[in-house]
């Protein structure tokens, strides 16, 4: 069996994108040509899955990735590993768990899939982002010296940012009616949000790398290639509905009474616990999540490309 590189979500929006990336990366390395992809999915029978499977070099495998153990990660040769967790409130235990697995099993490398750099600290208000904390202060620790890392700190991904637009353009173009136009940012702070896509290109650079050590322990920020702004968003509506916006809301998180209702209450989860998310856009409300905080080590290995503008007209069209 060939030594491993293992792809943790990989139909999901940044796994997916490491896959197709990271075969043509692998065919012209000196060192890890030799290397196959594993792909793990909870469904080989869907559509990406199936799409993933025909690229060189990579086999999809249904496994949940919260029940890998070390000899799991022995039998299968895994030597590196990509790692998109969800952001459950039980997200410490099951990454951890994955963590302490690969330092066991003798995992060389894990790139993995943090958020906000600004929020990445132990007293940010959400929840989510101090469970990221912990996990990289987990890796960081003398114990856990023999297994290289490195942490992606994303800002917030295109699809969730523009949610409210691509909901009242898609409305208006069946109905001819505007409802509220509904928008997790302020008016006026400028945010580099980025494409999830762009992040795991990124990703996918980093594991193809044969110096491991100059990126070791490195928590990376990424952002798109340039800001945009709640008054510029809704100037890009106006331009696809072809009139004037009647009434926005800006720094609307009332999606989170619909996630909580029903993803969250019928497993008993804190409501208190839950609805903290709101919190998490306030650093990019204050100004802190923009475009020029972007890690030197992103602009050189892959600069993202993909505008607001560009990633809306791509929403519209799925």
């Amino acid at each position: 069996m060939a030594p491993t590189i293992l792809i943790i979500g990989a139909t999901g929006n940044t796994g997916q994108a490491v896959v197709e990336t990271l075969p043509k990366l692998l065919q012209s390395s000196n060192t890890l040509s030799d290397h196959r992809i594993i792909a793990l999915t909870r469904s080989s029978k869907s559509p990406v899955a199936q799409k993933l499977a025909q690229l060189p070099g990579v086999e999809v495998i249904e496994q949940n990735w919260v029940e890998i153990t070390s000899d799991w990660l022995r039998e299968h040769q895994v030597t590196r590993a990509f790692i998109a967790s969800h952001n459950e409130p039980n997200h410490f235990a099951e990454e951890s768990t994955f963590h302490v697995a690969a330092l066991n099993a003798g995992v060389k490398y894990v790139v993995r899939i943090s958020t906000t750099a600004a929020n990445v600290r132990p007293d940010c208000n959400a929840y989510y982002p101090r469970a990221h904390w912990a996990i990289e202060a987990l890796l960081s620790s003398p114990e856990f010296s023999n297994l290289q890392w490195t942490s992606l700190q994303p800002n917030i991904f295109t699809p969730s940012y523009l949610a409210g637009a691509v909901e009242l353009i898609k409305q208006y173009r069946k109905t001819g009616k505007q409802g509220t136009l509904k928008l997790m940012a302020s008016k006026d702070a400028p945010v580099g949000v980025i494409d999830p896509y762009e992040v795991g290109v990124f990703a996918a650079r980093l594991l193809s790398q044969e110096n491991l050590a100059a990126h070791n322990k490195a928590k990376y920020v990424l952002n798109g290639p340039g800001d945009i702004t709640g008054e510029q968003l809704v100037d890009l509506v106006e331009q696809y509905i072809g009139t004037k916006v009647e009434h926005v809301s800006y720094q609307d998180m009332s999606f989170l009474d619909m996630l909580y209702e029903h993803s969250y209450a019928p497993t008993r989860q804190s409501k208190n616990v839950i609805y903290s998310i709101k919190h998490a856009p306030e650093t990019a409300w204050e100004g802190k999540c923009t475009a020029s905080t972007t890690s030197k080590a992103v602009l050189e290995l892959a600069p993202p490309k993909i505008t607001p503008a560009e990633a809306l007209k791509g929403l519209l069209e799925e």
